[in-house]
């Protein structure tokens, strides 16, 4: 009995950090991250297909995307952490050690999917409230990375999920502190939650201004972020003495009431094709595209025509 009140009063971190098959080492770190992306690509393309688009255009600009979003997450990571790379400058690159600035991964990745689905012929905003939910899905599994890292985790806690910490990737000044509040897993529960919220409201609000859920996500996100910021311990860089992260996260909550309060709130009809290829495979699918579906009176013009030519000749050749 005992040992079982001991298993559950605290939540054991992975022993190992890596998967070993044959020759090769896979991260678990990256293979989190690889998992998150394809989940979110499948939920994101089943809601395109529901809006009439076609899954293709997303297929089409999630590898660009990713890349990225990758880029852009360690930039982030390497500027605001900058001090823990000063004189050992490669070390930035080694991505599978762990170091992605979500906020950073965001704004270079939906901005580069935002010019690529330009390029397509996308509506922008539906395209944007497709990807909502699956953003914060990719983010929760990707957390799970964390957790396999040991890494940034929470203040010491003894509640019963508090979080098992090796000695060796414990801060100082908490060499004798066992337990820590899982941070990463608040995260990915939040975010798990804030995906459910943004495709039950969407289902609710069918006619709701394009961009909305995907406004409503980038607040949601802030507000999830900001909480679970504020518990973390890891060494951050600060401005005015309030870490960075917090910062990004009252900005995005800003921006995304601004819009919410400005433009959200208006009642816009989505538009009828939501890409240039949904708008051809319905003008493909149109009975004026349909050769077989003339009309009696095309028809009638037919007979008459060849009618008309026989006599014709005949009477050219009466003449001559």
């Amino acid at each position: 009995m005992s040992l079982f009140v001991d298993f559950v009063a605290s939540i054991p971190s992975p022993s190992r950090s890596a998967l070993d098959v044959g020759p090769l080492v896979f991260r678990a770190y990256g293979l989190c991250i690889a998992v998150g992306v394809l989940a979110a690509v499948a939920v994101t393309q089943r809601r395109w297909a529901r809006k009439g688009g076609d899954p293709a255009d997303i297929a089409s600009i999630a590898t660009g995307s990713v890349v990225a979003g990758l880029v852009g997450a360690r930039l982030y990571h390497v500027i605001t952490d900058w001090r823990r790379f000063e004189g050992q400058w490669l070390d930035a690159l080694k991505v599978w050690e762990g170091g992605l600035g979500i906020p950073g991964g965001l704004v270079l990745g939906v901005l580069t999917g935002v010019y690529l689905a330009r390029k397509r012929g996308m509506h922008i905003p539906s395209a944007l409230d497709a990807v909502a939910p699956a953003l914060p899905v990719a983010q929760a599994i990707g957390r799970l990375g964390n957790w396999f890292n040991q890494e940034l985790f929470g203040g010491p806690t003894n509640l019963p999920w508090g979080l098992e910490i090796d000695p060796v990737h414990r801060p100082a000044g908490y060499e004798n502190v066992a337990t820590f509040h899982p941070t990463f897993l608040y995260e990915a529960g939040w975010n798990l939650a804030l995906a459910g919220l943004i495709i039950a409201w969407d289902n609710r609000h069918p006619k709701a201004r394009p961009g909305r859920m995907f406004a409503l996500y980038v607040g949601g996100y802030g507000l999830g972020r900001l909480w679970v910021e504020s518990l973390r311990i890891d060494e951050a860089t600060r401005i005015a003495g309030v870490r960075v992260n917090i910062w990004t996260s009252l900005i995005a909550i800003a921006a995304a009431a601004a819009w919410l309060a400005l433009r959200g709130r208006q009642e816009v009809p989505a538009p009828e094709h939501v890409s240039a290829s949904a708008a051809a495979q319905a003008a493909a699918a149109s009975p004026a595209a349909d050769p077989d579906a003339a009309g009696p009176a095309d028809d009638a013009d037919a007979i008459d025509l060849s009618d008309t030519e026989p006599a014709t000749a005949a009477n050219e050749t009466g003449a001559g």
